[in-house]
């Protein structure tokens, strides 16, 4: 095994932009220019009046690694403030998945009462399906899902992560 590969870690970063045309790509493109992985990717406007946006990203890679990512995204001329919040401190992070499971009978009972355990919502039914609304961490989602297969699973959709520094500032 490689060293680089025995120090990677998950990182998430949160990166504050001026919200225009093709930033996006330019961000992903220096991740793919240099090799880099994005496991997950979010962003969304976040001031009234549209002019900055969130970018978050969940990348891994060994501690020199992360330091270059952050480092040639701070560089990017839209880019106002890159934060790793793995290393910023305590954090929250949640995912939100959309999943539809078919089935009849027990299946669907058994859909319901997991449902409930894990707090998800159901945000659609028809007398042969549900879609159900979950949000938590990756984890809780991955498990989720993976219950859901062996009741009927037929479709899954996932946000990605977003994350927020934890306190005041």
């Amino acid at each position: 095994m490689h060293i680089d590969e025995e120090l990677r870690e998950r990182h998430v970063l949160s990166i504050t932009v001026t919200n225009e045309a093709g930033i996006l790509a330019r961000i992903a493109g220096m991740f793919t220019a240099r090799g880099y992985n994005i496991d997950s990717l979010t962003v969304a406007d976040i001031t009234a009046d549209h002019q900055i946006s969130r970018i978050t990203i969940v990348t891994s890679g060994a501690p020199r690694t992360i330091d270059q990512i952050m480092a040639q995204l701070d560089r990017l001329v839209p880019v106002h403030k890159v934060v790793d919040l793995t290393e910023n401190g305590p954090f929250v992070e949640r995912e939100l998945a959309l999943v539809k499971v078919a089935g009849t009978g027990e299946h669907r009972i058994e859909a319901m009462r997991i449902a409930d355990i894990f707090r998800a919502k159901v945000v659609d039914t028809t007398t042969e399906s549900f879609v159900f609304e979950i949000t938590g961490p990756t984890d809780k989602i991955d498990t989720f899902i993976s219950l859901m297969r062996e009741l009927g699973l037929v479709e899954v959709g996932r946000t990605g992560i977003v994350g927020m520094v934890r306190g005041k500032a």
